[in-house]
């Protein structure tokens, strides 16, 4: 009777180690973007710094960001658009982007909020990250071009505020944007 159950008790066994390592994580099919620059925390030692080392920012000295309501369209920046899912910027929108390039470093005081936004199709959650993803991406290749960051303000609007409702590819593909929005300087007083 102990030959007989041997038999049964090693396939189990090993259907129960095959099962625990047939399948891949769920977030291997999830796109990351790259990070917009190599993160000097992991060549940094465990230590914490001395606490003399760290100035605490003075409120003179700290950049507040502009709020999305303060920002206007421009008739001199122009959105640029996504393919299904996709936060990768298409090689014919790097003309746009290049020509709102070369507005954002001739206005040099000027600020830029770029908004992004998706089609109707996804989860709520799924779609705001996307958003963020192509308004990033969108600032990154500003950033890597010359525009100084602290001019750049990013925004997710996901699927909320669409350009087009009809429910056909023609006006999704409309709604896979990122929006380019301004913030002139305020003249002096």
């Amino acid at each position: 009777m102990k030959t007989r159950r041997r038999p049964y008790l090693l396939a189990l066994l090993s259907a129960a180690v095959l099962a625990g390592c047939a399948r891949e994580p769920k977030t291997a099919g999830l796109t990351v973007p790259p990070p917009v620059a190599p993160e000097s925390s992991a060549a940094a030692p465990a230590a914490a710094p001395a606490p003399e080392a760290v100035e605490s920012p003075h409120p003179e000295n700290v950049a507040v960001r502009p709020e999305a309501r303060e920002f206007a369209p421009s008739p001199r920046l122009h959105d640029i658009h996504f393919d299904f899912d996709q936060y990768v910027i298409r090689p014919h929108d790097t003309k746009i982007l290049d020509a709102n390039l070369d507005w954002m470093l001739s206005n040099p005081k000027s600020l830029v909020l770029i908004e992004g936004h998706c089609d109707e199709r996804g989860t709520n959650e799924y779609n705001m990250a996307l958003g963020e993803h192509r308004a990033r991406a969108t600032a990154n290749y500003l950033v890597a071009h010359g525009v100084l960051s602290e001019r750049i303000t990013t925004l997710s609007y996901g699927e909320e505020r669409p350009l087009c409702t009809e429910r056909t590819e023609a006006c999704w593909a409309r709604n896979r944007r990122a929006h380019f929005l301004v913030r002139l300087p305020t003249p002096a007083r």
